[in-house]
């Protein structure tokens, strides 16, 4: 059922709103058993790409000239020889393969250089790593997976609202961000829109974009969020 052509999904010249009644799969060159959707690219203005890889058994993902980080979703992964499970995740990995059907958040990006050397390869999972709070925001964690070190052009945290708790001001700056709902929902302002938001949502936000979350249902809301960084 189409619900006569209804959707949440959005595009606006300075923002994004994918929701998975609108997701469109197809394979990315190189990927063998495995399909993405992609939530954000150059076409729509970004200046990353952002996916959902879904893997059969087997499936890998193709080689990588740029940047990857993979942050493993469901099931079971084989990265570099080590097994990947939801929660977990890996930096400027060489070989990605799922053990059992499986899906992955995938961030590739062009490196931007600086007075650092490049980063290295890195594993971790979600669970080991110490919540912080934002500022004085009662009720939100935020846990920061991609390090704070200069060699890294961008960021990737996951940030946790218990409900009711809010962002502490609409924020306006030069970042970009990429941000796919992991659990629960709430509201999202977005330039002069407001949207409610849920798990499995997508959102694209430019540069300079007004943005404000605030979690709303009886459940913690998540969410994996990218923005470019010290450059």
């Amino acid at each position: 059922m189409q619900n006569l052509g209804f959707t949440r999904s959005s595009y606006q010249k300075d923002h994004l709103l994918l929701t998975p009644d609108t997701f469109v799969r197809a394979p990315l060159p190189g990927m063998s058993k495995c399909t993405a959707i992609v939530h954000a690219a150059p076409a729509v203005g970004a200046r990353f790409l952002q996916y959902t890889a879904e893997f059969e058994p087997g499936g890998r993902l193709g080689p990588c000239a740029v940047q990857r980080f993979v942050y493993a979703l469901d099931g079971e992964l084989a990265v570099d020889g080590r097994k990947m499970v939801p929660g977990g995740y890996c930096y400027a990995p060489r070989e990605v393969s799922a053990v059992t059907t499986a899906r992955a958040a995938v961030i590739e990006k062009e490196y931007v250089t600086a007075q650092a050397p490049k980063p290295n390869p890195f594993f971790g999972h979600e669970v080991n790593l110490e919540p912080r709070p934002l500022g004085d925001a009662a009720g939100l964690e935020v846990r920061v997976i991609v390090p704070e070190d200069p060699s890294f052009d961008f960021a990737v945290n996951t940030m946790t609202f218990q409900p009711g708790a809010s962002l502490p001001m609409v924020e306006i700056h030069v970042m970009e961000h990429g941000l796919l709902m992991l659990e629960g929902g709430g509201i999202y302002r977005l330039g002069e829109h407001w949207y409610p938001v849920t798990a499995g949502d997508f959102i694209w936000m430019a540069p300079y974009c007004p943005q404000w979350f605030g979690a709303l249902g009886t459940q913690p809301a998540r969410y994996l969020i990218y923005k470019d960084w010290n450059r």
